[in-house]
Parts: C-alpha cells; sequence; structure tokens
C-alpha cells in the first residue's frame, strides 16, 4: 500500500516529530508499506530521529517559517498557502498514493478538497482546545475557542479524523469520521523502580503547560510532613522562575532541578512516584514511561490525557489546579511503600496496552479498511 504523510518538517526533537517517524518506519520496515513523508519546511536538514532508508522524504521548499517574523506574514501565508496548494496537488495527482495523512498542519484546510483519488486521514497530537488553556488572556481564550470550535467544518470533510483520547474525542462533538488511536512507546523497559529512594519525579519543559509552579507550591505542603522526601524536575527551558519560587519558599533543600537527560531511564528508576502538574495536555506520553518502570503516578485530572490513561490501581487523579489536593495525594503514596509496590504492577500491566506493536495493528486495520473502502 502506497501511503504519504504531510508535516511542516522532521528537524524537530518534538513528540509528533518522534511518533511520525516510528510510525513510518514501522510502516515500511515492519509491514513492508510505500511510505513518504512530504514536508513544507525541510530545507535539506536532517531528521533529528533515525529514519529508515525505506521511508522517503519529499520538501515542496513553501517555507513558512521564513516569514513568520515579517509585517506582511498575513498576506504572505496566504500566497504561500496557494502555491502549497499546487504543489502538493501535483504531487499527490501524479504519485497516486492510497492514503495521506495529514498531521493538521499548514495543508489541513485544503488537503481533503484535492481530488487526486487517495482517501485523506486527519490526525491531530493535541487536544480540541489545548490553545485556549495554553494562554492567560480572557479574550484570546474565548478567540481560540471560536477557532477550535470551526475546525469542526473542516475535519468533518476528511474520510478518518484520529484523536489520542475518548476524553478529546468528545469534545469534538458529534462527528461521524472520528476514531480514537493513542501514540506509543517504543519498546517496555523490562526493569522497574526499586520504589525505596525517597523521591518524586516530574518530567518535561519548564513553561505554563507543564504546571512545574503550582508542583513546588504542592511541595511546600509536602516537606512540610515529610522533610526527608525530594523532589526533582528534570528538563529544559528557562528555569529562572522556578528557582526564584524555590528559594522564596526554603525549599531549596528538598528541590531539585536538572537539565534534560538523555538516559531518562536512571531517573524513572531512581524514583518511587511520579506527578504530573500541567494545566493541558494531548496524550502525554512520559505517564506511559512512568508507568512502564513500574511507579505511581498523581496527576491533575487535565485535558487531555490522564482520565484516559490512569487508572485507579496505580494512581491518584485530582482536581486540575488544586495544589492542596495534589499535596494530600503525594502525602498518601510518600506514606505507604506497601501501597506503592502493590501499584507498581497494575502500572507495569497498564502500560503494555500502549507498546508500539499493539498501536500500529490499529494503523494497519484503519489503513487497510479504508483502502478496500477506496477499491
Amino acid at each position: 500500500m502506497k501511503i504519504a504523510y504531510t508535516i511542516s518538517g522532521l528537524y524537530n526533537s518534538g513528540g509528533m516529530e518522534n511518533i511520525l517517524i516510528q510510525k513510518a518506519n514501522y510502516l515500511a520496515d515492519v509491514l513492508g508499506y510505500d511510505v513518504t513523508i512530504i514536508t513544507t519546511d525541510q530545507k535539506n536538514r536532517g531528521t533529528f530521529f533515525d529514519l529508515s532508508d525505506k521511508v522517503k522524504i519529499v520538501d515542496l521548499a513553501i517555507n513558512y517559517c521564513d516569514g513568520l517574523s515579517s509585517k506582511f506574514w498575513l498576506l504572505k501565508k496566504i500566497c504561500l498557502i496557494r502555491k502549497h496548494r499546487k504543489r502538493l496537488a501535483s504531487r499527490l495527482i501524479s504519485e497516486k498514493y492510497d492514503i495521506v495523512i495529514s498531521l493538521m498542519a499548514f495543508d489541513f484546510t485544503f488537503l481533503c478538497k484535492i481530488k487526486d483519488g487517495s482517501r485523506k486521514i486527519l490526525e491531530y497530537h493535541f487536544a480540541k482546545y489545548s490553545k485556549v488553556h495554553a494562554t492567560k488572556n480572557n479574550l484570546k481564550k474565548l478567540i481560540q475557542k471560536k477557532r477550535a470550535d470551526n475546525w469542526n467544518n473542516i475535519v468533518s470533510c476528511y474520510d478518518k479524523f484520529i484523536v489520542l483520547t475518548e476524553e478529546d474525542k468528545r469534545l469534538w462533538g458529534n462527528l461521524n469520521n472520528i476514531e480514537v488511536i493513542p501514540n506509543f512507546i517504543k519498546k517496555l523497559p523490562g526493569k522497574s523502580a526499586e520504589l525505596k529512594n525517597k523521591r518524586v519525579l516530574s518530567v518535561g519543559r519548564a513553561d505554563y503547560q507543564k504546571g512545574f509552579d503550582m508542583l513546588i507550591d504542592a511541595w511546600e505542603i509536602v516537606s512540610k510532613e515529610r522533610p526527608d522526601w525530594k523532589l526533582t524536575i528534570v528538563g529544559g527551558g528557562d528555569k529562572t522562575y522556578l528557582e526564584n519560587q524555590i528559594k522564596n519558599l526554603n525549599l531549596t533543600n528538598t528541590v531539585e532541578l536538572l537539565p534534560p537527560n538523555p538516559k531518562i531511564e536512571e531517573e524513572y528508576l531512581k524514583s518511587s512516584i511520579y506527578v504530573l502538574s500541567s494545566r493541558y495536555e494531548g496524550l502525554p506520553l512520559v505517564l506511559i514511561e512512568a508507568m512502564s518502570y513500574g511507579l505511581p503516578i498523581v496527576a491533575f485530572g487535565c485535558q487531555c490525557g490522564p482520565k484516559d490513561i490512569l487508572k485507579a490501581s496505580f494512581s491518584s487523579i485530582v482536581e486540575c489546579g488544586n495544589v492542596v489536593l495534589l499535596a494530600q495525594a503525594i502525602l498518601t503514596w510518600i506514606n505507604s511503600e506497601e501501597k506503592r509496590i502493590e501499584a507498581s504492577k497494575a502500572a507495569l500491566a497498564e502500560a503494555g496496552n500502549y507498546n508500539i506493536e499493539q498501536v500500529m495493528s490499529q494503523w494497519d486495520a484503519l489503513f487497510n479498511s479504508q483502502n478496500n473502502e477506496q477499491g
């Protein structure tokens, strides 16, 4: 079967790019698909993640990103979209792909209208209202919500629309073409944390989304009752605001901020509890990674992901933004080593549902069903 993915580029280290390359590699190397990734802004740069020699890359050289700082950006964008549509249509018509999948980049408004004979699939790696949650400005929130609601008219034109969670699926309403296929982890590590170290872990970039400011506020409460435990936050980004918060709350002895660790499994194995304090997510793979190392989890019930992934047998989900409840849940797991050990088994078992073989079998079934409908 001949399929093509469309995306801006593959040079970034983002989760969406990582998942796409793993999918493409699996489809080509394991399932024997003919796979092409069509980009707009690759500019002869290499892929950040390793791409199979069997997967082809075609760059349309639209280069949207070149004009982002221009005061004439909107006018330039209109011209670029016209060029993009023309070049993409020419490629699809000449190559005669069976299925074309957009990752909801610049082409998602017009890909489904190109008459090349292929089935069109749209997949979204965030959640419907992610951009609403990402802004603190109430007017911008209203604008982003209106924009997201208007997307329904576009996504309904696709043969299939794939989202990551059942929670997000409900937010999109009664779409006839919507299905849920989660992301995956490449392989289970085969070893788990001993859960004896007095260490709570959180991983992610230091930004508004990840809510580390709220986690540190919660840790002030935890630390008063259990000063023998330490909170470790691992990740990149500008941490100045977090460093100041830690200093102001007199938590320098119990909170540490570490840079990204290429050997992240070391951080999981040295920890006994994982905490997700995000204000919003798409589907946080970091939770599945933590589960695969047998860590009990405490999480805010943010949109979207935690409510789909986590089970009561190995986790606690609390009201999003409620620092006191987050602290209480952390303390509950800290105060019971027996509970942590029992939860570890359940977490490991649940993580198995997100292995690459199981998730990619869902994509294989979807592609075959779409190809049969096309025929």
